[in-house]
């Protein structure tokens, strides 16, 4: 099915207005993050390593709202954290609806049959659920048993009741591409809208720091499960020229202001994953007064590897409004698979970030509780 064609079209007019106005930097995606408190502790995760003091806060109803209002953008996806933890997030979801924003719950799925009642399908609403593969690669992930056939049941769940669904993957380093093709097999069989992939980013904060796959074997990888997909038959949550950019053959520089992300901190900067250089109060400010041109591909160590579709799909969306048709090519043709690699951006700072390579098979972590 893919992205339906009112979000695209929506979405479509309004970065065309942006860019018609002349506005050089604008979101595309808000990040709301009303809490980091998750249910699960998977090896991979930045994003709930806090006190509990911290993972016991929450951003209120009219926090959330007001942020959606504040940034403006056309999408407002909800990681965390599990955001079905959050009491009220039935209504922040029924809130951002009623401002006609096309809302991405993400989940890791464990309550999500339980929550679903609070819920009414709306073509503004899609349950994105955590799978990073089959069962025994992302029950792996999860750190959790029994955490993938949960999470299959819902969906199949959600789909029964007229939910959009898609599936949110990423990819760690030791995963092979014959597996990852099995997945998005199943993931199709299932009636998803479609599959958001990323490789994973390698968060100061996770547990495991040795699991994460560096540019160029990301791109070997993305040309190897792509070239399995011979009858084309499986559907992305992304843009074409995003998938082409995945496979090696864009050179693109990150956006990082195209996904803002406002949490109980504030606004980050500069992006949803790298959350060490503060925060701003205001969207205005975060726009205004942080300095974009330290960050991103060749101007920071620390996204040095990153190729996570936060920073990129929107680069990638830019990029398919400038050139039309070269958008439309690769959307008829799929990603080029073969020939070499587009060449990296140029280094312009001296460290350069450890990397070593293992298995996600060897991750064990304890997880928390799931009720």
């Amino acid at each position: 099915m893919g992205i339906p064609l009112i979000q695209q079209y929506r979405v479509g007019r309004y970065v065309l207005g942006k860019k018609l106005r002349g506005e050089k930097r604008y979101p595309l995606v808000l990040m709301l993050e009303p809490l980091f408190r998750c249910n699960l502790a998977c090896a991979g995760c930045g994003k709930i390593d806090h006190p509990e003091e911290i993972l016991n806060k929450r951003l209120s109803v009219q926090e959330c709202l007001d942020a959606v209002d504040e940034c403006g953008a056309p999408i407002v996806s909800i990681p965390g954290g599990e955001p079905l933890l959050h009491k009220e997030m039935p209504q922040i979801v029924e809130g951002i609806i009623q401002r006609k924003k096309f809302v991405y719950l993400c989940t890791n799925a464990l309550l999500l049959a339980k929550r679903l009642k609070d819920y009414t399908p709306s073509p503004y609403l899609t349950f994105s659920v955590h799978l990073d593969g089959n069962r025994e690669h992302h029950d792996a992930s999860v750190c959790q048993q029994g955490v993938f056939d949960r999470a299959v049941a819902a969906i199949k769940l959600c789909r029964e009741r007229g939910f959009r669904v898609t599936v949110n993957c990423t990819l760690f380093q030791g995963v092979k591409p014959e597996e990852v093709a099995d997945f998005f097999d199943y993931c199709m069989e299932m009636g998803i809208e479609g599959v958001t992939i990323s490789p994973g980013y390698s968060y100061e904060r996770a547990p495991r720091q040795d699991i994460f796959l560096q540019r160029v074997a990301s791109k070997r990888l993305f040309r190897d499960i792509f070239r399995l997909d011979k009858a084309r038959k499986w559907q992305f949550n992304q843009s074409s020229l995003f998938l082409d950019f995945l496979a090696g053959n864009q050179t693109y520089q990150c956006t990082p202001w195209g996904n803002p992300t406002r949490n109980i901190f504030g606004w980050q900067r500069p992006c949803y994953l790298f959350s060490e250089e503060g925060y701003a109060p205001t969207f205005k400010s975060l726009m205004e007064e942080t300095d974009w041109s330290k960050y991103g591909t060749g101007n920071h160590p620390k996204c040095a590897n990153c190729m996570a579709h936060c920073g990129y799909e929107a680069t990638a969306v830019n990029d398919t409004l400038d050139h039309p048709l070269k958008a439309f090519k690769v959307f008829l043709r799929g990603p080029r698979l073969e020939g070499p690699l587009a060449p990296e951006l140029p280094i312009n700072y001296s460290e350069k970030p450890d990397t070593v390579s293992i298995p996600v098979d060897s991750l064990r972590r304890k997880s928390r509780g799931t009720s």
